[in-house]
């Protein structure tokens, strides 16, 4: 009998917006969280990690994968174009429905699924982004984050979906890399108290992240 999972959703922003530092912070800032959540015993043993990418199309970089196979490329941006939220949540949808294991009587399935969204805009196929909220919500996911990065992400939108929104004043490299810390702390929170159903408590953010409330 294997271990159960604890399945970890990050879908980022790749529009064209995110373009120069903001991109190469995010590069850094996964690599960083990666190599973060592999100190950790709980979460080596339990997360397994999907990355999720939205600009004129939602992307799978890579399916669900076992922490310490995570290999995460260098992710590529294109000149400019729109912000397609929705779209990344119906290939998130489709991929979880996938690739989560179920309880069945016989054999206990995964943990609730946590799921981490970044944006730096708002979606630019809303009415997508909309039908697929309470799509999501029937999936049962032990936590969504959505982060509003920057000045003009559309902080309002993204809590029709969550309530737990966090904002970033600016997109550069320092902000950045204080969110993926606080992603890491807060996936390895999530492995150490999976079971509970309850969702995870997520730890205080540093002060470059501020919870919406």
């Amino acid at each position: 009998m294997s271990e159960r999972r604890l399945p970890v959703y990050l879908l980022l922003d790749t529009s064209g917006s995110m373009k120069g530092e903001p991109i190469q912070s995010v590069n850094v800032g996964l690599h960083s969280m990666v190599n973060a959540l592999r100190q950790d015993p709980y979460a080596l043993e339990s997360v397994y990690l999907g990355l999720i990418t939205f600009d004129i199309d939602a992307k799978e970089i890579f399916p669900l994968t076992p922490l310490d196979e995570v290999q995460i490329p260098e992710i590529q941006v294109p000149n400019s174009g729109p912000t397609f939220l929705g779209a990344a949540l119906e290939l998130l949808i489709q991929r979880s429905d996938q690739e989560i294991i179920k309880s069945t009587p016989n054999q206990k399935g995964d943990w609730r699924p946590l799921l981490f969204i970044m944006t730096d805009g708002s979606p630019s196929d809303l009415q997508t982004f909309r039908d697929m909220i309470p799509e999501l919500k029937k999936r049962n996911f032990g936590n969504i984050v959505a982060c509003a990065a920057g000045p003009k992400a559309k902080i309002e939108v993204l809590k029709e979906l969550t309530d737990t929104v966090v904002h970033l004043d600016t997109t550069d490299s320092a902000t950045f890399s204080q969110f993926f810390k606080w992603v890491s702390a807060s996936v390895a929170a999530g492995s150490s108290s999976a079971g509970v159903t309850e969702p995870t408590n997520l730890p205080p953010p540093p002060v470059e992240v501020q919870v919406v409330i």
